[in-house]
């Protein structure tokens, strides 16, 4: 029987493991829209944007760790492609002809529906994002030829990377030669946290991770310290620093100014294009996180002392009784704190709730109040940034395991170019619960020419926005309506908006920072000459900039 070839990419997708197809219906997309909506077992899900389609699908694959695919113009998917391809999430975006390939993003050379196999092959066996470029004639050709075999995923995990028995014993001679030892932890630390804790527990090894690590080892871990980085926390600079070995398990952390300047320093990844781009190694492992903690346990020795863990968790948990001073510290009549919220609605969350945090300050709040334990998840565009992608992201996670609570932390100003999805989770039953926080503060507009008067533009009201549309919707000002706002907007059983009216002058880094103690620690000239106070903060490192300091 022929089938023209919009059949066979639909069959190619569903036999690869694609359940959804995130579809911007608009332009020449529209077309080959019509064409998918023809499978039974294909689930196009409509985005309003390009941007947006391409978000969803890879919030699903980064929630799912599955395939995922979407549909849309090239340059607008570009930046979304170029995080997927960085967040090994393996995406396949199918372009129309007439829109062309997609600049500086792997993609299959050879257009049309006999390449959709192969796109989804390399995308599932690399983790990556491809493309496939897909002719207009595939809208209503017949394919004469034989159906072309399709790839069919195996559903199975990636192979071990075994590492070289040699770098396993020169590690454990390293381990058993230091008494500070310190362990940083990324995202390749995923299935290898229990192993990890074991070894840092037998070591009296403080663990410090990584943003993108923080829902692998921040719960339930007796030996973590905080998080390292731009928006870190805790004891984690000080450690980091002071140790004089340190082992990063799977993390190809991007900011070398907190990396050690003096001690020794192992990388084991199972990237082998990792090791030692940061920062200068002594020793480099090529294996598998769990399967390299797990052969060093038999090698180490026993009886070992934990002084170092012990006064780095002392450390840690007066510098985390500092940060949290603003919480314990409530003023029903002071305004809204970001801090505060974001720790109640941490609090109230179901222990699996997925948390999808949109760039910007939002993940400056996430990053230090929201607590990972149990089975949560963190999601967000950690490399590229993308601004206002959370709700889409949330919109493919919520779409790829619906009994999950999904929360998305975002910013008011970016999401105001992407309302138009809050109909999307109407239209599919979405029941993402969306919070702004809402920094916003009326500003003062000349009327027209030869008019003087001065006329106060009001702030935006994204709670009535969002109750036009259908979406139940609530605000919330003050301290003392926290409580009821937040119980009920958690509870909504559709999808619910929160906007949040948090004080403007909220400094997303304080004074005391975990930063300003690093730089201090490091070294740098100009900070030591300076008071911790917020004009000596704002000058040294913002130079008054807005985008932090506010």
């Amino acid at each position: 029987m022929s089938r023209t070839p919009a059949e066979e990419i639909s069959f190619a997708l569903v036999q690869g493991g694609v359940r959804r197809v995130y579809c911007a219906a608009s332009g020449m997309c529209g077309r080959m829209v019509e064409n998918l909506q023809r499978c039974d077992t294909l689930h196009v899900v409509e985005m309003p944007t390009s941007e947006a389609a391409v978000s969803a699908a890879l919030g699903e694959a980064m929630f799912t760790g599955r395939i995922a695919a979407c549909c849309g113009g090239r340059y607008a998917m570009h930046a979304g492609l170029c995080e997927a391809g960085r967040s090994s999430a393996p995406v396949l975006a199918l372009v129309p002809e007439e829109e062309g390939g997609v600049p500086s993003v792997d993609f299959c050379k050879k257009p049309g529906y006999c390449s959709v196999s192969e796109a989804l092959r390399q995308a599932v066996s690399r983790s990556t994002a491809e493309v496939c470029v897909v002719p207009s004639v595939c809208a209503n050709t017949i394919a004469h030829s034989p159906m072309l075999p399709a790839f069919a995923a195996s559903g199975g995990h990636p192979a071990i990377v075994e590492p070289p028995m040699e770098d396993i014993v020169r590690l454990a001679e390293l381990l058993n030669g230091s008494s500070k030892i310190a362990f940083l932890c990324g995202r390749g630390c995923k299935g290898a946290r229990e192993a990890l804790i074991n070894l840092a527990r037998h070591l009296g090894a403080p663990i410090v991770y990584t943003l993108r690590a923080k829902d692998i080892m921040e719960k339930d871990n007796p030996c973590a310290v905080g998080m390292l980085g731009l928006l870190g926390w805790g004891d984690a600079p000080a450690v980091v620093q002071v140790a004089d070995l340190l082992v990063i398990w799977g993390a190809d952390f991007p900011y070398s100014d907190f990396l050690p300047t003096h001690g020794r320093v192992v990388q084991v990844d199972a990237d082998a294009a990792a090791l030692g781009r940061r920062t200068r190694l002594c020793l480099a492992v090529h294996g598998d996180v769990a399967e390299t903690a797990t052969l060093l346990l038999p090698m180490l020795q026993r009886n070992r002392s934990d002084e170092f863990l012990a006064r780095a968790l002392i450390r840690h948990a007066r510098a985390v009784t500092e940060m949290e001073g603003s919480l314990r510290m409530v003023n029903e009549r002071a305004p809204l704190r970001p801090e505060y919220i974001t720790r109640f609605i941490s609090s109230l969350a179901e222990p699996d709730a997925v948390f999808v945090v949109d760039a910007g300050p939002s993940m400056i709040w996430a990053a230090r109040y929201l607590q990972m334990f149990a089975q949560r998840r963190l999601l967000a565009s950690f490399y590229q940034g993308i601004e206002g992608s959370a709700v889409a992201l949330a919109i493919g996670a919520k779409a790829a395991e619906p009994s999950r609570q999904v929360v998305a932390l975002c910013s008011a100003s970016a999401f105001a170019a992407h309302t138009p999805e809050l109909s999307v989770m109407l239209r599919y039953g979405l029941s993402v619960k969306v919070f702004l926080y809402n920094d916003s503060e009326a500003s003062s507009n000349r009327w027209p020419e030869g008019d003087n008067r001065q006329k106060e533009a009001p702030v935006m009201d994204y709670a009535a926005l969002a109750h036009c549309m259908g979406v139940e919707s609530y605000s919330l000002s003050s301290v003392g309506e926290v409580s009821t706002v937040v119980r009920r907007w958690l509870s909504a059983d559709g999808p619910a908006l929160l906007d949040a009216r948090v004080d403007v002058h909220a400094l997303a880094l304080p004074p005391d920072s975990a930063l300003l103690r690093t730089l201090n620690h490091q070294g740098y000239a100009p900070f030591h000459s300076l008071s911790p106070g917020l004009e000596a903060v704002r000058r040294s490192l913002y130079a008054g900039s807005r985008g932090y300091m506010r």
